[in-house]
């Protein structure tokens, strides 16, 4: 890497700009994978993430906070154990860092909801309540999370979400593709990138 010239970086740029364009397709077709899953709860992992979407939705969330909600469990089509910490990193250069945060510690604040059953501890979200975050993360888990396994409720489609995933996780016209700080970072300004 380090025999590279500005002239090849840029090229590199402008290639990792097109495969980041195709970040959309990519969350849908990860989301698909999810109708496999079932796991014993009644309704595939797919279905709960379009329940938890829609109840997202229906209170009111922020766009980003919707497509949070449905891409939460999205980590599960790579491993069940840490699938919020792989959501979390997914999500984590096209949303806020509350929202990240949410995302990444959501199995954290589910245990709430079922680890006294295994007698584990229940309490695991309580080293997060100074965190600015806290509050939205409970209302997260406890309104919209947790109560998605109801095979009857009204549940909105993945189509009907399409135009959001776009949005969110569609880099701009110019180019221009999330870093991993947050910042959007342009061709146009790839050589001063590449000097940093």
């Amino acid at each position: 890497m380090d025999q590279g010239t500005i002239d090849d970086w840029i090229a590199i740029r402008r290639a990792v700009g097109e495969w980041q364009s195709l970040m959309p397709e990519r969350i849908k077709a990860m989301l698909l994978q999810l109708q496999e899953q079932a796991a014993g709860f009644g309704v595939s992992q797919l279905q709960h993430s379009l329940q938890t979407a829609t109840r997202a939705l229906r209170s009111g969330a922020s766009e980003e906070l919707i497509i949070a909600a449905l891409c939460h469990d999205i980590g599960t089509a790579i491993s069940v154990e840490n699938h919020s910490a792989i959501a979390g990193e997914i999500l984590k250069p096209y949303v806020s860092s509350d929202v990240y945060e949410i995302v990444r510690t959501h199995q954290d604040f589910q245990r709430a909801h079922y680890e006294a059953t295994m007698g584990r501890d229940v309490e695991a979200r309580n080293k997060y309540v100074n965190k600015s975050w806290f509050k939205l993360a409970c209302r997260f888990s406890d309104e919209w999370d947790q109560t998605s396994f109801d095979p009857d409720y009204e549940t909105l489609s993945i189509q009907y979400f399409e135009a959001m995933i776009e949005r969110v996780f569609k880099p701009t016209r110019n180019g221009v593709t999330p870093s991993a700080s947050g910042r959007r970072i342009g061709l146009t300004r790839a050589k001063d990138w590449i000097k940093r």
